[in-house]
């Protein structure tokens, strides 16, 4: 499925999406800058150039193992002449070409590899094109910090289906009841909670009744690496049988320790 993202530039909003891990930017919405009312017209002009089908082609050819070379060259002939016309779907039937597709429905329009985006951009408006790479870039950037964000989440998920096992194994009684190894599975959540953010889970909803998720959706990158170590090392000392209260000093001491190191900040204090 198409991943599909929006960036604004000098206020116009542009369509992105991503298919097969390839970026697409809306050249329909770009050619609304020339033309508000006929923006497949103005795409029509910009690919019956001949400078235009010789740079999609070149594109494809160093992009494309499956790029038809033939049809481009009769293109490439014809490209300028009064009578050539070229739209994106003759260009993309009859070359196999990847660097321009077409949507339909909401996020409908002509889609454009970056590179080809760019270039069309450039030739709309020099001064529009250096916007669009900006916000281009910038939306590029966030979507990698998101990522490492995600990807910290994730493992931190996985850690806690560790610690959870460590809890059934050596916490939880025989043929204890549903409810009860609720109980026990949210104290032992509740000692990371407050080893790390100083609070249980009920203690942060009460005290941001306003926010959707849980305390851990608001956590930095840092304090997820953080609680990713700790729910490791809670199993390993549920295992030691070490008490409850022992492991929440332990656990906090090694919390500060470690976002010390991420932050270079040593003014956190230890529970006493």
């Amino acid at each position: 499925m198409a991943k599909k993202s929006e960036i604004t530039v000098k206020d116009v909003i542009i369509k992105t999406i991503a298919v097969n891990d390839i970026d697409y930017i809306c050249i329909t919405d770009i050619a609304r800058q020339k033309n508000e009312a006929d923006p497949n017209g103005v795409i029509a002009n910009w690919m019956r150039n001949r400078n235009t089908v010789e740079f999609l082609g070149i594109w494809e050819t160093l992009n494309n193992p499956n790029f038809n070379p033939l049809e481009f060259e009769g293109f490439r002939k014809e490209a300028g002449l009064n009578a050539f016309t070229l739209s994106p779907s003759r260009w993309v039937a009859a070359t196999n070409a990847i660097g321009i597709l077409s949507q339909s429905g909401r996020y409908g329009g002509t889609y454009a590899v970056s590179d080809i985006a760019f270039e069309f951009s450039s030739w709309i408006s020099v001064e529009f094109r250096l916007y669009l790479v900006k916000e281009f870039q910038r939306l590029k950037a966030e979507e990698q910090k998101m990522l490492g964000w995600t990807a910290k989440r994730e493992l931190s998920k996985i850690n806690y289906r560790i610690h959870t096992d460590a809890i059934k194994s050596h916490l939880i009684p025989e043929e204890v009841t549903r409810e009860q190894a609720n109980i026990i599975y949210a104290e032992e959540a509740d000692v990371l909670n407050v080893a790390m953010f100083g609070m249980t889970a009920k203690q942060w909803r009460e005290a941001n009744p306003e926010q959707k998720g849980n305390i851990r959706d608001y956590a930095t990158i840092n304090e997820l690496i953080c609680l990713s170590n700790m729910e490791n090392i809670n199993a390993v000392l549920i295992n030691d049988g070490m008490p409850q209260g022992e492991r929440l000093v332990k656990l906090n001491q090694i919390a500060i320790q470690q976002m010390q190191v991420l932050e270079g900040n040593n003014d956190r204090k230890l529970l006493k």
